[in-house]
C-alpha cells in the first residue's frame, strides 16, 4: 500500500508540476506617457487582441499585465493619441515604458480600433463619467471661462440650484454629500464668487472622473458621488508656457525640467479683474478671486517618484468696505510612489486641507474667523495578481478641527467682547480592500469592503439635554423650539463623546452579451460623517461644516443600479441607460425659523429624518468623427422625510410630534425632474470648431405663500408645507466658436480666439421669485430675481 500511495503522489506530483509549467506566466509592466512631457496618462488600454485580455492604467500611469509564455501583438491605445501596436516574446518579466505621439504630430492619422471600448463593455465599473479637459474648454460658460463644475452639468444624473449657484447635486443628492478630490486632497467648496466660476484651473488639470455609483472602497466619506480631479505633473522635457485672457479673469501657466527627464515643475495662476473697473462707474464695491496651482515631481529610480502638489485659492467680496468677505481653499499633498515588484503598486500621501472663512463688519466693529481643517495620512496599494484578478487595498485616517466661529473686535470703541465658539474634534479612520476579478469571458465582478471608524473627540464645553432630546415640541402650538441644556460637560482631546463604526459593502457586476452589448449592476452602502449645515439650495461660503457626534447620526447610504451598455458601429456610437434607487438614512433637516449663523449649539435646530431619490438615466454619445457630443437624459425623484419622535409621555400627557410636513414625504430643494443635456462639437478643418449646448430642467422646488394675515397695520404672508411650489422651468442654449490662427513655425508660438454667447435667445431664469405689495395698487405681487440674460464673451488663449 505504501508503494502504491508513493507512486500516487509522485503521478499528481507530476500533473501538478507539468500544470504549472504548461501555465507559467510572466509579467509585463510598466508606465506610459505622453511623449511631448512625460505627463503620465491615466486609462490608457494595454491588450492583446489573440488572449482577448488587457488593463488600462492606473491614476499614476502604472500598468502590469501577465501573459502565458509565448509571443504575441501588444495594442496600446488612448484617445487622441497614436496607436502602438508591438509584438513581444514573454520567456521572462519584462518593464517596458511606452510614450504615445498625439495623432496631431502624425503623417497619417491612426484610428483607434475598438479594442479598448470593448474593455470598457466588459469592465463592471458604472455610473462612472470621464470628461477629457480638451472637452471642457469647449464648452460655452458664462463669461468664456471654462469650468469644470459646469461642465459635469451637463451629465446625466448631475444638476445645480441655478445660475451663480455653489457646487452640484448628483441623483437627487445634497451639495455636501458629493466628496471632491484635487490630488487626493479634498476640496470643501468648489465655487469662486459664490458660484460664478469652480476654484479649478483647466490649464492645469490633467483628468476629471465623476462617480455616480458602483464607488470603489477605496472611497468613502460621502454619500452621493466622487469627483476626482488630478493636476498636470509637469513637462520634464521642455520648457513650456500657456494661458489665456478672457473678459473678466485671465491665468497663466508655465512647466519645465528641472532635471531633464528625472524632475520638474508646474505652477499656475488665475485671477479676475472685473473689479478694477468699477471706480470708473462710481462702484466702491470690489468682487474677486485669485488662486495658485503648484506641482513638483522627481522621479528616483523607476521603482521609485516623489510628488509635491498644492492648491491656495481666495475670493473678496466687499460693500463699501464696511462688510468684507474672504473665504479660500488650501491644500498640499506630499505623495511617494512605490513600486516593491512587477505586480505591487503603491501610493503613500501626507495631504493637509484647510477652508477658511473671514468676515469683517466694520460697521458693527467686528471680525470673524471659521472654518474646517484636516490632516489625512492615506496609503494605498494594488496588487496585480494576474491579468484576469486584481487587489486593491489600504487605509485612510483624517483628523479634523472644526472653527464654527471666532469673533474679534476690530477697534477698540466697538463694545464687542472676543468670544471663540467652541472648536470641535474628530478623527476618521478606514480599511479597504477592492476585488477585480474576471470570473469568465462574459462575466467580470469587482467587489469590497470598507471598515470606516469615526469618533467624535472631547472639546471644551458640550451640552446635555433632558432626556438627551436637544429639541423640544410643544404639543398645543405645534411648533419646535431649542432646548434647554441641563448640564453642561468638558471633555479632554484624549477623551471619546461619541464613537461610530460602519461597514461598507460594495459589488458591480458585467455581464456581456457580446464585445458590444453588456448589462451592469452596483450595489454600495456608504457613510458620511460631516454635515454642511445649510438652509438654502446653494450653499453659500457661510454655511459650516459639522461633525457626527451623540446628537447627530451619520448619513448610511443604500444604492442600487441596473444598466444596459452598447456601443454602435465599431464604437462610433455609444448608449448607457441606467436605473438608480438610494435610500439615505439620518438625513438632516431644521426646525422653522432655524438660525444656523454663530449658533453655539446647532443640535438644538436639528431634526434627523430620511432621504431616498431613484431615477432613470440615458446617454447617447458620438464618439467619431469631426462631429462629437452627447444627449444625455434623466427623469429622477428627490424626496425627504422627517418624522417626529417616538412619543412619550410629559408631565402625564402623550407628547405625539408632527415633525416636518406632518412627517409625509416632501421634495428635496434639490429634486429635478425632468433634466436634458444637449452637447456637440464640430470640427471644421484645425483652424475652426463650432460647439454648442443646450439645457433644460424642471424648476427647482420652493415656498411660496398661502395666505397672509395682518398684525399691527403690517400685512404678514404665512407659508404652507415644505418645498409644495417649484420656480419656473429653467433652460437657455450656449454657442461657441474657436479659432486657430496658424501657428509662428520659428517661435512655436500658437494663438487661438475663443467666441462665446451664453443664453442666445435671452431666457430670464428665475434665481428666485419674491413677494411684495405694490405701493400703488396695495395687491401683493411676485417679484422675479434673475442673474443672467445674453452674455458675449471673447477669450484669447496662447501657449508656446
Amino acid at each position: 500500500m505504501k508503494k502504491i500511495s508513493w507512486v500516487l503522489l509522485t503521478l499528481l506530483c507530476t500533473s501538478v508540476y507539468s500544470e504549472l509549467i504548461a501555465q507559467t506566466r510572466y509579467t509585463l509592466s510598466g508606465t506610459i506617457t505622453e511623449a511631448r512631457s512625460n505627463e503620465t496618462l491615466i486609462g490608457v488600454s494595454i491588450v492583446v487582441p489573440e488572449l482577448r485580455t488587457g488593463v488600462t492604467t492606473n491614476e499614476y500611469g502604472f500598468y502590469s499585465l501577465s501573459l502565458p509564455e509565448g509571443s504575441y501583438e501588444v495594442v496600446i491605445s488612448y484617445l487622441g493619441f497614436q496607436e502602438i501596436r508591438q509584438q513581444l516574446d514573454f520567456s521572462s518579466n519584462q518593464r517596458l515604458d511606452f510614450q504615445l505621439e498625439e495623432k496631431a504630430e502624425q503623417l497619417q492619422e491612426v484610428v483607434v480600433t475598438d479594442d479598448a471600448e470593448r474593455l470598457d463593455i466588459r469592465k463592471p465599473q458604472m455610473s462612472v463619467n470621464t470628461l477629457k479637459v480638451e472637452t471642457i474648454k469647449n464648452i460655452p460658460v458664462v463669461l468664456g471661462e471654462s469650468d469644470v463644475i459646469k461642465s459635469i452639468i451637463l451629465l446625466p444624473g448631475v444638476t445645480n440650484a441655478g445660475e451663480a449657484s455653489s457646487g452640484f447635486n448628483v441623483r437627487g443628492g445634497a451639495v455636501d454629500q458629493n466628496l471632491i478630490l484635487l490630488d487626493e486632497a479634498t476640496i470643501f467648496n468648489s465655487s469662486h464668487l459664490f458660484g460664478f466660476f469652480s476654484v479649478f484651473n483647466p490649464d492645469a488639470i490633467k483628468d476629471v472622473k465623476l462617480f455616480k455609483g458602483g464607488i470603489p472602497a477605496r472611497y468613502g466619506g460621502r454619500v452621493s458621488s466622487v469627483l476626482e480631479i488630478f493636476q498636470k505633473e509637469g513637462n520634464s522635457k521642455e520648457f513650456k508656457m500657456n494661458g489665456g485672457i478672457g473678459a473678466v479673469a485671465s491665468r497663466l501657466l508655465a512647466e519645465g525640467p528641472i532635471v531633464k527627464d528625472k524632475a520638474a515643475f508646474l505652477i499656475g495662476g488665475r485671477a479676475s479683474y472685473a473689479h478694477l473697473f468699477l471706480p470708473l462707474f462710481d462702484i466702491d464695491n470690489r468682487a474677486y478671486f485669485y488662486d495658485l496651482n503648484t506641482k513638483l515631481n522627481y522621479k528616483i529610480n523607476s521603482r521609485n517618484s516623489l510628488f509635491l502638489s498644492g492648491y491656495f485659492g481666495r475670493d473678496l467680496f466687499s460693500i463699501n468696505d464696511l462688510f468684507v468677505n474672504t473665504y479660500g481653499n488650501a491644500v498640499l499633498n506630499f505623495r511617494w510612489n512605490h513600486l516593491f515588484s512587477d505586480k505591487l503598486f503603491s501610493n503613500l500621501s501626507l495631504i493637509y486641507s484647510d477652508y477658511y472663512y473671514g468676515l469683517e463688519l466694520d460697521f458693527v466693529g467686528f471680525e470673524w474667523d471659521s472654518g474646517i481643517q484636516n490632516f489625512n495620512i492615506k496609503y494605498d496599494l494594488k496588487n496585480y495578481i494576474n491579468d484576469k484578478f486584481q487587489i486593491n487595498y489600504g487605509m485612510h485616517n483624517i483628523f479634523y478641527v472644526f472653527n464654527p466661529g471666532k469673533i474679534i473686535p476690530n477697534r477698540p470703541d466697538s463694545g464687542i467682547l472676543p468670544e471663540q465658539l467652541t472648536k470641535k474634534y474628530a478623527n476618521e479612520n478606514a480599511l479597504y480592500v477592492d476585488f477585480s476579478h474576471e470570473v469568465s469571458p462574459k462575466l467580470s465582478l469587482s467587489y469590497g469592503l470598507r471598515v470606516s471608524q469615526f469618533n467624535r473627540l472631547g472639546q471644551d464645553e458640550f451640552f446635555v439635554y433632558e432626556n438627551g432630546n436637544p429639541v423640544e415640541f410643544d404639543p398645543f402650538s405645534l411648533v419646535y423650539r431649542e432646548g434647554t441644556p441641563t448640564d453642561t460637560i468638558s471633555a479632554g482631546r484624549g477623551e471619546t463623546l461619541e464613537k461610530f463604526l460602519n461597514l461598507e459593502p460594495r459589488v458591480s457586476l458585467s455581464y456581456a452579451l457580446n464585445d458590444n452589448n453588456s448589462f451592469k449592476a452596483s450595489f454600495i452602502r456608504m457613510a458620511q460623517y460631516l454635515h454642511l449645515l445649510s438652509n438654502t439650495s446653494s450653499p453659500t461660503p457661510l454655511d459650516v461644516w459639522t461633525p457626527s457626534g451623540p446628537y447627530v447620526k451619520p448619513q448610511l447610504l443604500n444604492q442600487y443600479a441596473l444598466g444596459y451598455f452598447r456601443n454602435i458601429a465599431s464604437g462610433d456610437y455609444s448608449f448607457e441607460t441606467e436605473l438608480f434607487f438610494k435610500e439615505v438614512d439620518n438625513r438632516i433637516d431644521y426646525i422653522d425659523g432655524a438660525n444656523l449663523i454663530a449658533n453655539e449649539a446647532i443640535e438644538q435646530v436639528i431634526l434627523n429624518g430620511e432621504a431616498r431619490a431613484y431615477g432613470w438615466e440615458v446617454l447617447l454619445r458620438k464618439n467619431n468623427g469631426p462631429l462629437t457630443g452627447w444627449l444625455a437624459y434623466t427623469l429622477s425623484k428627490s424626496e425627504q422625510r422627517t418624522p417626529g419622535r417616538p412619543p412619550f409621555e410629559d408631565n402625564g400627557r402623550s407628547n405625539q410630534e408632527t415633525g416636518i410636513n406632518f412627517g409625509e414625504w416632501y421634495n428635496t430643494p434639490y429634486d429635478k425632474t425632468h433634466d436634458i443635456a444637449l452637447y456637440g462639437n464640430y470640427e471644421l478643418n484645425k483652424r475652426w470648431s463650432f460647439n454648442a449646448n443646450f439645457i433644460f430642467q424642471t424648476g427647482q422646488p420652493t415656498n411660496y405663500p398661502v395666505g397672509q394675515f395682518e398684525f399691527e397695520g403690517l400685512v404678514v404672508p404665512y407659508y404652507g408645507l415644505r418645498n409644495q411650489e417649484r420656480l419656473p422651468d429653467y433652460h437657455r442654449l450656449d454657442i461657441g466658436v474657436s479659432l486657430k490662427p496658424t501657428p509662428k513655425k520659428s517661435s512655436g508660438f500658437q494663438g487661438e480666439w475663443v467666441f462665446s454667447i451664453y443664453n442666445v435667445y435671452n431666457r430670464m431664469n428665475a434665481a428666485s421669485i419674491n413677494f411684495r405689495q405694490n405701493q400703488d395698487t396695495g395687491r401683493n405681487e411676485a417679484i422675479r430675481t434673475s442673474i443672467f440674460g445674453i452674455v458675449p464673451a471673447v477669450t484669447y488663449n496662447f501657449s508656446f
